[in-house]
């Protein structure tokens, strides 16, 4: 039997009573999930217009359309189409994969710690492409193929670590943090031993920055997301099985472990990609899905939601990012997704150990 004839007959096992109660509940819970992303949709369609129309060359909305029309001036098409669209549409693009790749990882692991860039994975990225660019001498086509290498190469080192005949998440999260640090100590190394203007590079590279998009990279990007969101659609239902715990999936003809390691994968795959594009943008991974059940008010998977919380995460901090400092200094966009995910850490730390919960 079929997952979906498994929760048919599990519903035809419910009392006559309750299914309309049932029905009015979910329902409501389509309505409420709806009427969210209409909201954020619109929330990232309005950041969108102000970050392509406000900068040192301001445009008016109708300049604004008619140039994304391609009916512009010469520098109107210039500024919007080759300057401020491509870093637009890269900080949405890797906003949905980190967000993604972080929900993934805090379903399965069935932990709120267990994002990409707090268990090492992004770290491994990124201690992989600095070394590339410090030691190797890479350029940034190269630096971008190490960083993706360095993070499959420490997700898997953080599989085998936690296998004891299959993987439970504190044990996966732990040691995931074990290896974080030992990355940022080899971090530490290569910068320390590095001539200063490369390691000035290096640094910039390891804040996280949406600057410089380039549609090669943009594409890469599209691609990754354009054959792994149909493959994270068609196992949504094993997803929410395992949120029930192994033996509650098992027993609804879902293989745990089986199911477990492709997620993970398909989460890899995700942050290691945007890792590549823009760096480590930090928190992203981690707060986007726990604001996106917070907005619906359900223990969910809101991947929808939090795909666009995401997107607008990135796309505001590097809006402000650009605005934020008068005249023409700009911050890299990590610097903004750092000051508000780090809050977010100690808040989800301090509310876990008064409830006696921990990590």
């Amino acid at each position: 039997m079929t997952l979906p004839q498994k929760a048919d007959a599990a519903l035809r096992a419910v009392p006559p009573r309750a299914v309309p109660l049932l029905a009015h509940a979910r329902a409501q819970r389509g309505r409420r999930s709806r009427s969210v992303v209409l909201v954020l949709l619109a929330a990232l369609v309005v950041v969108a217009a102000f970050s392509l129309a406000v900068g040192a060359y301001s445009l008016s909305v109708p300049d604004l359309l008619r140039t994304l029309t391609g009916q512009g001036t010469q520098s109107e098409n210039f500024i919007v189409l080759s300057l401020r669209l491509p870093r637009l549409t890269l900080a949405v693009l890797v906003g949905v994969a980190f967000a993604l790749s972080g929900a993934v990882f805090q379903t399965v692991l069935r932990n709120p710690l267990a994002s990409p860039d707090i268990i090492g994975v992004t770290g491994g990225a990124s201690a992989a492409a600095v070394f590339g660019m410090l030691i190797l001498g890479f350029g940034s086509v190269a630096t971008s193929l190490a960083a993706f290498a360095g993070a499959i190469i420490v997700a898997c080192a953080i599989y085998l670590l936690a296998w004891r005949g299959g993987v439970v998440g504190y044990r996966f999260v732990l040691i995931g943090v074990g290896v974080a640090f030992m990355v940022q100590g080899l971090l530490g190394y290569l910068l320390s031993r590095a001539d200063l203007n490369d390691a000035q590079g290096a640094l910039l590279w390891l804040v996280g920055s949406v600057s410089g998009a380039r549609w090669q990279d943009i594409a890469v990007v599209a691609l990754v997301l354009l054959v792994l969101l149909p493959v994270i659609r068609l196992l949504s239902g094993p997803l929410r099985a395992l949120q029930l715990g192994d033996d509650l999936a098992s027993s609804l003809g879902v293989g745990a472990e089986r199911t477990r390691l492709l997620l993970l994968v398909i989460a890899v795959a995700l942050a290691a990609t945007a890792t590549a594009a823009v760096g480590p943008l930090a928190f992203v991974a981690f707060v986007a899905a726990p604001i996106a059940r917070r907005v619906l008010g359900t223990g969910g998977l809101a991947l929808i939601p939090a795909a666009l919380i995401g997107a607008l995460i990135t796309a505001v901090a590097d809006f402000t990012a650009q605005h934020l400092l008068p005249g023409q200094l700009e911050l890299p966009a990590g610097i903004i997704t750092g000051a508000i995910g780090a809050p977010y850490l100690l808040w989800l730390l301090a509310t876990s150990n008064k409830t006696g919960k921990g990590a």
